[in-house]
């Protein structure tokens, strides 16, 4: 009997250590050598002063993973990467219902990944911001639930931007004085949710979405440290606001992931990363209970590997929300993905600009699509007033952020509007503002009108609409075609939905995109131009370095 018992604990240490084993401890280190050789990089946006976050150990990140992965291990990783990494969603879903593959351990691999890439000091890129403690749980109910016909994101690990509420996690915005604001879910969140998705995180980004500093480098966030990119760590700009979201999937930390853009800020990002990322419709996917900048331009999107994943992830998080009036009345139930494999480019009609032809890759990606039917068409933008693009940002700021608080933040922060958080951040301004605040603080400068600011919103709205309807009404343009996020701001104004995807790598290894900016509601045609590019270029390259 006393043999048998002794058995029985040997196996209950063993197992409880091979767990703790699979976590390995983060050790924050001198990085004084790393911010010196970068102190003279000739982009500004490279010049950290910080990379490590003062304010979060990923120890206390590495709490909610721990539990999580009893019963998984390194043979369980290596067995099943054929099977994830770099997969789409249906291949992963056609896995899962042939056996081969389980919600639970699908959500664990990720989970495995993350600490093991996060906590090695040559590879971490600062991506993760918290975990969710659930994730395991529901994937494990997920796996008792399946049944034909559910959604295709059921199931699936989702990465969100750390400026979307979530349940059991907070939002912080990257911000310290947010660190304590636990919220309810966002209405996106719920919508994917509904669906079977599982929210595995939050990740980083540039602080306030990129509204806090001037010159500032992107993917930096007091809370979560200084992103760095995956296919150049400290080397090419991660991009931003949604930097964390764009190297997570550039990293294969997720099934899918959500960002957030203003003007640029999941294009960037996603283009900086070779990811497919879709800038909707404004109102086209809802507002509520995520941190403004801009409740006149704010958007979520879906930032994936694939155009097929996009289409599924932005179905997922559709739906009018009463909170939003501006989702009423728009598009709404629409699956995007079944009829992908219909595209075709032949007889579509592109814009295309003689500055961005001097581009190898954009003459590349533009005989791609000359050679697979489709009609380039060369036009010289119009020049419009866009004066006061940024005091609309601003301006909009001082009302949306007191509003947010008020109607979706917690009870337990402390601030309640922009002058409150520039005073709390100098309190303690090593750890909350290392490259100042002059953006946040130039809000307070701005004092419009309510008749004033909706002048404004609507020149600038009329301007953005005009400077792409010139060439787009005049030649019948599908779409026109930018590289990146080049002529996103002018897109934000006219409330046009743009997506890029990958297009290929600059000679230094940088990844660029291929940008379609479409009409109003055109997700689904913009997906389907998208998807048939993608299936003949073929560009994307997994980053070296997180094979």
């Amino acid at each position: 009997m006393k043999n048998v018992l002794y058995l029985l604990l040997l196996f209950v240490l063993v197992s409880c250590q091979s767990s703790s084993n699979l976590i390995p401890v983060w050790e924050s280190y001198d990085e004084s050598k790393e911010l010196a050789e970068n102190a003279d990089n000739p982009s500004r946006r490279l010049r950290y002063k910080l990379i490590q976050s003062k304010f979060t150990d990923k120890n206390d990140i590495w709490k909610n993973v721990a539990p999580q992965l009893k019963g998984f291990s390194k043979a369980d990783y290596d067995r099943l990467k054929p099977l994830i990494y770099e997969q789409d969603i249906p291949t992963m879903q056609a896995s899962i219902k042939s056996g081969q593959l389980t919600y639970e351990k699908l959500t664990q691999w990720y989970l495995y990944r993350i600490v093991q890439f996060e906590s090695n000091p040559d590879r971490y890129l600062n991506a993760i911001i918290s975990i969710n403690p659930k994730a395991v749980k529901e994937a494990r109910q997920k796996d008792k639930m399946r049944s034909d016909g559910q959604h295709p994101i059921f199931g699936m690990p989702i990465l969100l931007k750390d400026n979307i509420n979530m349940e059991g996690l907070p939002t912080t915005a990257g911000a310290v004085v947010f660190a304590d604001n636990t919220t309810n879910d966002a209405f996106i969140v719920d919508r994917i949710q509904e669906k079977g998705g599982i929210i595995l995180g939050k990740v980083n980004l540039s602080e306030w979405a990129n509204y806090l500093c001037l010159g500032c480098p992107n993917g930096y966030s007091a809370v979560g440290g200084q992103t760095l990119n995956a296919y150049g760590r400290k080397v090419f700009d991660t991009g931003g606001s949604s930097s964390g979201s764009g190297v997570s999937m550039a990293a294969n930390y997720a099934a899918a992931a959500v960002g957030t853009e203003t003007s640029g800020s999941i294009l960037s990002p996603s283009s900086k990363s070779s990811l497919v990322g879709l800038k909707p419709t404004i109102g086209l996917l809802s507002r509520g209970g995520i941190v403004p900048i801009s409740g006149t331009l704010d958007t979520p999107g879906p930032m994936t590997r694939s155009v097929i994943d996009n289409a599924i992830l932005l179905s997922a998080m559709s739906g009018e929300d009463p909170m939003d009036a501006a989702t009423k009345g728009n598009p709404k139930g629409k699956t995007y993905w079944p009829s992908l494999e219909e595209a075709t480019l032949k007889g579509k009609r592109f814009g295309v600009t003689a500055d961005l032809m001097k581009n190898d890759l954009y003459q590349k990606a533009t005989a791609q699509l000359i050679a697979a039917g489709a009609q380039i068409i060369e036009f010289e933008p119009i020049e419009v007033d866009f004066s006061g693009f940024g005091t609309l940002l601003s301006a909009d700021m001082k009302i949306d952020l007191p509003a947010y608080i008020a109607n979706y933040g917690s009870n337990k922060i402390s601030v309640k509007n922009v002058a409150d958080v520039v005073n709390q951040n100098r309190q303690d301004s090593s750890i909350n503002i290392p490259y100042g605040q002059g953006r946040f603080a130039g809000i307070l400068e701005v004092d419009l009108s309510t008749e004033e600011l909706e002048a404004l919103k609507e020149r600038l709205n009329k301007e953005g609409v005009r400077y792409f309807e010139s060439a787009m009404a005049k030649y019948n343009l599908d779409a026109v075609l930018s590289v990146d996020n080049r002529g996103a701001g002018f897109a934000a104004a006219a409330k046009y939905p743009c997506l890029t995807l990958p297009m290929g790598y600059s000679e230094k290894g940088e990844p660029r995109g291929l940008t379609f900016i479409g009409r109003p509601f055109t997700e689904d045609q913009l997906l389907k131009i998208a998807y048939a590019y993608e299936q003949i270029s073929k560009a994307r390259k997994a980053p070296a370095d997180f094979n």
